[in-house]
């Protein structure tokens, strides 16, 4: 897993680093703040100290004023110079005193305490003497260096003079220095012991934040960390994710826990999800995706060995008429009974290294890898054991039904080197088994991509032909054998290509057919004809002529036949008795239950319905009886050869014969001599219809055919 660049123990580095700075920036604001505050006490407490000691000062200055004041009375009084010397000496003896004077009330000096007092009755000059001689009552003052205590001396009313006492400061400002100093050094010793405090809470706070740090990267950090890189795994798909065992009992422990029982369920869902992915839900065959994988990975592994590969792609026929007809139930019956015996011809034939897929709907793969051996010879005697199996009846709610498969073949790497192009050609070559005839099986060529490529063209140009009007109806007459009369006509569709020409019928009706194109140009053909026939004069016996129109089994199995039927006639006004629809036997017989349901509805509506090609299918004369149908059209193979092969001549005996029993119509087509109309007439056939009697021809001919007069044939 890759380490975010801005992840969470780097955020809680950052966060923790935060708080950090920021008790450290309030330790350095405290301790600025603390040494102001201590540059404010240490001047208050100066300015306190200094208050005390002039106080002090002060007073023992005007102690010693007020002592030597009174002692200096009677001395003064009677000018005894000895007293007032010896009083002025031991007053100036005094411990910060600098001078003693006395002076008489006009300012003169009466004694300095020395023995010649040279000043001795001069006027006082120095700065203090002028405030110190006028002054009536005791006096403070100061200089920068002495602090004088003046204080008049009185005798009743009479003012004899006065003393002044000068205290030196010095000694005073020198104590008031040593005091600061000490004051100073004790909140010296009491920030260092502070700071000490505070460096030591500084490297706890460090030594915390580091234990945090290890204490979140082991419980919560790794845990996420661990956690990220086992979604990452389980997002690439590897789920091998190792539990985390942890007796942790918090948050975090219960996370993981749940975290590993969350990979274990997604493991379990992914195991069961690839199996729903990969296998097929119904047969339990490998799926189309996981088919298309081990294809992928068969074909490297081919081409590094140097061996071939076969595939084999398999088709039901006619598989939607069991959905349509029986359900969808029984769909899925009929395909498990398929895998069953294409899973057990391939266990049988295909060999070991055989991979069977259900490709979807009802299409199947088969992939062959016989290493050293022939794939071909592997791959051709798989084939024709799938069409016999494939081949045989199925069960399937307790009707037996016939199916069969078409199977196509392509070949690694003669046909194709890719997954893609064995594919395509796999399904080219099936396609071309269905245009074989179905149940069978066919090799792809290179031809058939030009048949597949010329198909598609056709299926392209088919889709705009009718709106080009490049389509066209013509009408097969067909005539009554007893009177030889123009009873009706066969709708026939043509179509004529600018640049490809005239189009053979059998080519695009099949494109048309297997496209699902015919489902579109079905109801137009039979809309268009019911139009023109109600333009059509009467033959010459006065009868109105029907139409015989063909039906797709895929018009037939829309269930919109009915709908489509009532509303051409609605919109032509051609009467319902006059339309006959051609069903093929084989639709009919295939799509037993819904086709009874439908002609039963088209019966009450008036339309009648003929099997065309009948004797041609897989079903017998009996079917006649469950079928109501209106007649038969004998297929033209019987009538080709009825002159020649006296098995022809008798089935088309026996189908005119059961016919008239059941009162069904007999309409033989493909009638192209005489004779073989000869021999239908003396054997009661109803209709004829063939180029002996008449080309396709169009409307306006059509039209021209009926107004001359009699229609009726000419012997020759």
């Amino acid at each position: 897993m890759n380490t975010p660049r801005f992840g969470l123990r780097a955020r809680f580095m950052l966060a923790a680093g935060g708080a950090l700075l920021v008790v450290l920036l309030l330790v350095v604001l405290m301790l600025t703040r603390q040494a102001a505050v201590q540059k404010e006490v240490l001047r208050s407490s100066g300015e306190v100290v200094s208050q005390v000691f002039d106080q002090s000062v002060r007073e023992r200055g005007t102690a010693l004023a007020n002592a030597l004041a009174e002692a200096l009375v009677n001395p003064l009084y009677y000018s005894d110079l000895s007293a007032i010397g010896t009083l002025v000496r031991n007053t100036a003896g005094q411990k910060s005193v600098s001078y003693v004077l006395v002076h008489d009330h006009e300012g003169r000096l009466i004694h300095d305490g020395s023995f010649d007092v040279a000043g001795y009755g001069q006027a006082m000059s120095d700065p203090l003497a002028e405030a110190a001689v006028q002054a009536d009552r005791m006096l403070v003052q100061s200089s920068p260096s002495i602090l004088e205590v003046d204080l008049p001396i009185h005798i009743g009313d009479q003012r004899l003079g006065g003393v002044r006492v000068g205290m030196e400061l010095a000694p005073v400002r020198v104590q008031e220095a040593v005091a600061m100093q000490a004051l100073a050094a004790r909140m010296e010793d009491a920030r260092s012991r502070q700071m000490g405090w505070i460096y030591a809470l500084m490297a706890l706070l460090v030594g915390f934040a580091v234990v945090m740090m290890i204490y979140v990267q082991r419980t919560l950090v790794q845990p996420i960390r661990w956690l990220g890189d086992a979604a990452q795994r389980i997002e690439r798909g590897d789920y091998r994710i190792n539990v985390q065992a942890t007796a942790r009992r918090d948050e975090v422990g219960e996370l993981l826990r749940t975290f590993d029982r969350m990979s274990q369920s997604i493991a379990r869902h992914d195991r069961e999800v690839r199996q729903m992915a990969y296998t097929d839900a119904l047969t339990g065959l490998t799926n189309r995706l996981a088919f298309r994988e081990a294809l992928d990975h068969r074909l490297a592994k081919a081409k590094s060995a140097n061996h071939g590969l076969a595939l084999l792609f398999i088709d039901i026929d006619e598989f939607k008429r069991v959905n349509d007809t029986l359900g969808h139930e029984a769909g899925d019956d009929a395909l498990l009974q398929f895998a069953q015996r294409i899973a057990a011809a391939v266990d049988q034939e295909g060999g070991e290294d055989a991979l069977l897929a259900r490709f979807g709907g009802d299409e199947f793969v088969i992939l062959i890898d016989s290493g050293e051996r022939i794939v071909a010879e592997t791959a051709t005697r798989l084939a024709e054991r799938l069409v016999l199996e494939l081949g045989r009846p199925l069960q399937v709610q307790r009707r037996e039904i016939f199916l069969g498969s078409s199977i196509g073949i392509t070949l690694f790497p003669e046909d194709a080197v890719d997954a893609t192009a064995l594919l395509k050609n796999g399904d080219i070559a099936m396609y071309q088994a269905k245009l074989a005839g179905k149940n069978c099986f066919r090799y792809y060529n290179r031809a058939m991509d030009h048949a597949v490529e010329r198909r598609l063209h056709l299926e392209q140009e088919l889709r705009g032909a009718w709106g080009r009007d490049e389509l066209r109806l013509v009408y097969q007459p067909i005539f009554r054998t007893r009177d030889r009369v123009l009873a009706g006509v066969e709708v026939l569709l043509r179509w004529d290509h600018p640049t490809l020409g005239a189009i053979a019928p059998s080519v695009f009706i099949d494109v048309a057919e297997q496209s699902g194109l015919i489902q579109a140009l079905g109801p137009k053909v039979l809309r268009l004809a019911c139009e023109q026939a109600t333009q059509w004069p009467r033959n010459h016996l006065g009868e109105e002529l029907f139409i015989s129109v063909n039906v797709s089994p895929r018009q037939l199995r829309n269930g919109d036949l009915v709908s489509e039927v009532e509303n051409s006639l609605h919109a032509s006004g051609l009467s319902a008795s006059r339309l006959h629809l051609e069903l093929t036997e084989t639709a009919v017989i295939g799509d037993e239950m819904l086709a009874v349901s439908l002609l039963e509805k088209l019966h009450r509506a008036g339309v009648k319905v003929w099997l065309d090609d009948f004797g041609t299918g897989f079903s017998g004369l009996s079917h006649l009886r469950q079928v109501p149908v209106d007649g038969v059209k004998i297929d033209r193979s019987f009538v080709a050869e009825m002159e020649r092969d006296p098995d022809d001549l008798a089935l088309t005996t026996a189908i005119i014969a059961m016919a008239h029993a059941l009162g069904i119509t007999v309409v033989a087509e493909g009638v192209e001599q005489e004779a073989q109309f000869e021999l239908l007439s003396q054997r009661g056939c109803d209709l004829v219809q063939g180029y002996w009697l008449g080309r396709p021809v169009e409307a306006g001919e059509l039209v021209r055919m009926l107004r001359p007069g009699p229609q009726a044939l000419a012997a020759d």
